[in-house]
């Protein structure tokens, strides 16, 4: 049996973080994990940007009501679920994913949780597990699944490199050249169809 795991910023949305610093003007927050490997030294950057800048929760929600799935996602995650299990993988957090879960026709994400405070400010993290794409691949894997995997960072490539298949999506010209055993794609028609592949034998 198949589950097919899909990072969700940057392939099925665009990057939250990036919309939020062209929105408020603060090109420093337009860092990413394309950017910078270690996820923890980056939401620390990010959280001292918001607290020096008097940014919060509310901000942030702001801009993600006005975030629409990219072109095509939609139609491509309802043709994925409709030929095998499917689940959203992302370091985003719970607070975030909400409002775009809707518009993808609410499918099932495993993310992580912000730490709020009663005014409003992000304080902290909390991370569902250690290396949570990678971890839950393996979890998913020892129940019985064999897993495909997508995405398009550095935070991606544990999941993609332990699974059965894994295809790089819309990824940065460094990681596609530093990993040239794995196919890499750019239009949702050709990842559906490497995955179906996959699956039919």
């Amino acid at each position: 049996m198949y589950i097919t795991c899909l990072d969700l910023e940057g392939v099925l949305v665009p990057e939250i973080w990036i919309a939020f610093a062209d929105a408020v003007g603060i090109p420093e927050l337009r860092r990413t994990t394309r950017d910078e490997p270690d996820y923890d030294k980056l939401m620390k950057y990010r959280i001292n940007i918001l607290k020096e800048n008097g940014l919060g929760l509310k901000e942030i929600q702001d801009t993600i009501a006005k975030i629409d799935p990219m072109p095509g996602a939609k139609e491509f995650l309802d043709e994925l679920r409709s030929c095998c299990q499917t689940i959203i993988l992302s370091d985003t957090f719970e607070q975030f994913a909400g409002p775009l879960m809707k518009k993808l026709g609410l499918p099932t994400i495993f993310c992580n949780e912000l730490v709020v405070a009663p005014d409003g400010e992000i304080t902290g993290y909390k991370m569902r597990c250690e290396k949570s794409k990678l971890t839950t691949v393996k979890a998913l894997q020892s129940i019985g699944y064999e897993t495909i995997a997508s995405g398009d960072s550095f935070n991606d490539l544990g999941m993609i490199k332990a699974s059965k298949k894994g295809f790089l999506f819309r990824s940065t010209e460094q990681i596609i050249k530093d990993n040239p055993d794995l196919e890499a794609f750019t239009e949702y028609k050709d990842l559906l169809s490497a995955i179906k592949k996959v699956i039919n034998g």
